[in-house]
């Protein structure tokens, strides 16, 4: 990878990047407030079920495809991609969620300078994008490979599900460590098969993740977005 993409790479991973995405739990809560997750090890089996089934087997293989899109310029790939993506949230705060990301990653790219204004026209083009697809363009602008890509992306995914969970059920600073360490240990293997998954395979079937989600939407007390 060029030298200049691993800093690229880790900043557009990191916490302090502010697209908000600390501020969502993506129904977590709801499960902690319903009893679903209490300890570490239902924390884990909760984040680790929804990483296979959902984010490693839709979303990974979708930002895979949007890599090859932007590569291609071609718009209206990224554009159905996008479609597809809003389409597939099962909720009404999953969606708000995926769109205010894209938004805010979108408009730190304009503040940043250096992007090229090519790709921040296509990405006005757009209208509302899900975070996922403005990931993958400034991903594959700053020549950051796919696999690493998708590697990263995950990864970002699982500090923030951990880092509700510490928050929610609680859980301890040593526990978190171990969560992250046992599943972040899965997410290579996962992003091989997201990268050979064909497109007819695409599943992000998790119906109680979706529940939950949706369930989180009335949740009386609640410290996330979503």
């Amino acid at each position: 990878m060029p030298g200049a993409a691993l800093p690229r790479l880790l900043q557009l991973a990191s916490p302090a990047l502010p697209v908000g995405g600390y501020s969502y739990s993506q129904g977590l809560e709801y499960a902690v407030a319903s009893a679903l997750v209490t300890d570490e090890t239902s924390a884990l089996r909760w984040i680790g079920d929804v990483l296979d089934l959902s984010l490693s087997r839709y979303e990974a293989p979708l930002l895979a495809r949007a890599h090859s899109a932007w590569s291609d310029t071609d718009l209206a790939h990224v554009s159905a991609l996008n479609d597809d993506w809003l389409a597939s949230r099962e909720s009404a705060e999953l969606r708000a969620e995926t769109i205010q990301m894209g938004y805010s990653l979108r408009r730190l790219l304009h503040e940043m300078g250096d992007i090229d204004t090519r790709l921040l026209a296509d990405l006005d083009q757009l209208g509302d994008i899900g975070f996922p697809l403005v990931w993958a363009a400034v991903a594959q602008h700053w020549s950051i490979p796919v696999a690493i890509s998708l590697n990263v992306y995950l990864w970002a995914w699982l500090e923030n599900q951990t880092m509700a969970a510490l928050k929610t059920v609680p859980l301890g600073q040593a526990c978190g460590q171990r969560l992250l360490f046992a599943i972040g240990a899965r997410i290579p293997a996962l992003v091989e098969r997201a990268l050979d998954l064909d497109d007819t395979h695409w599943s992000n079937f998790a119906p109680g993740h979706g529940l939950a989600s949706i369930a989180h939407e009335t949740q009386y007390s609640r410290l996330f977005r979503s």
